[in-house]
């Protein structure tokens, strides 16, 4: 068994040591249309400095449920139900020079938009 662990460690060593850097850009919004469009707009700018992109890639919409009493003191069995849908993106920039990280964080986008940038 500890042949088994030692090639396991070192698969996760190489994996480790290849040195590609990413910059994966996670994008979320209540709004699909805003959403595509300022992805749209990054993948635009991204392109424009000739960096290699993987995605668009659409996550699973996150569903918020929330059930309210119609009547506050009568009728218990009358309800209401409301949900917010949070819609997700996911991009990355596969080996991101100076220019285009510098280009993404001038970007202006929608005030409905948030942005989680992490470099891998």
């Amino acid at each position: 068994m500890a042949v088994k662990d030692t090639k396991k460690t070192t698969k996760k060593a190489s994996a480790k040591t290849d040195g590609v850097a990413k910059l994966r850009i996670r994008v979320r919004a209540y709004e699909y249309k805003i959403l595509d469009a300022s992805i749209k707009q990054i993948m635009d700018t991204a392109l424009r400095y000739d960096a290699e992109i993987i995605g668009p890639i659409p996550l699973p919409t996150e569903i918020k449920k929330y059930t309210v009493n119609r009547a506050s003191f009568v009728f218990k069995n009358a309800r209401e139900q409301f949900e917010m849908r949070v819609h997700k993106r996911l991009i990355d920039i596969v080996n991101p020079n100076a220019k285009v990280i510098e280009a993404l964080t001038n970007l202006s986008l929608p005030s409905g938009v948030n942005i989680d940038v992490k470099m891998m």
